[in-house]
């Protein structure tokens, strides 16, 4: 996969883009500075799994981590893991720190911590490629998802 199958599927969704490449970078800080926004608005998509062969994105602000009891207590389960590189990416079709719910080879269900559902707001997420961001309406970007808000996040 690459950076052509998450533009492809924002263009598909209808929602207003930026592309941003900025190369390699490395911290939170430095990305969002390359990318215009601050580190709350750079969005990470993790990839959690629930059980073998099933697995679901968890979008998640800057500077903040998954809360695992709220993830665990929202979907129900007693146990969720975090897959390694080599089973995210056949999971995705995307390299870690560059997975997007976009372009995604499975169309996994998206959960979105409240603090990134702020309708309007900006927010820049991974493109498919190392130091290549989307930025998009948190708004439209969450509905084109399906996406569930709920509250599944603590600093980091």
């Amino acid at each position: 996969m690459s950076e052509q199958s998450a533009i492809a599927a924002v263009e598909a969704a209808g929602i207003e883009y930026e592309v941003t490449r900025h190369g390699r970078v490395n911290s939170l800080e430095e990305a969002a500075a390359a990318r215009g926004i601050t580190p709350q608005d750079l969005i990470k998509t993790l990839v959690v799994r629930r059980a073998e062969d099933d697995y679901l994105f968890v979008l998640i602000p800057g500077g903040r981590e998954i809360s695992w009891p709220k993830l665990r207590a929202l979907l129900r389960v007693n146990r969720l893991s975090m897959p390694d590189a080599v089973t995210a990416r056949e999971a995705t079709g995307y390299d870690r720190g560059t997975i997007t719910p976009f372009g995604s080879t499975t169309a996994w269900p998206v959960i979105a911590d409240t603090l990134v559902a702020e309708p309007d707001r900006p927010i820049s997420i991974g493109c498919g490629a190392h130091g290549v961001g989307l930025t998009v309406s948190a708004g439209s970007a969450l509905e084109a998802l399906g996406a569930q808000v709920a509250d599944v996040s603590v600093e980091a």
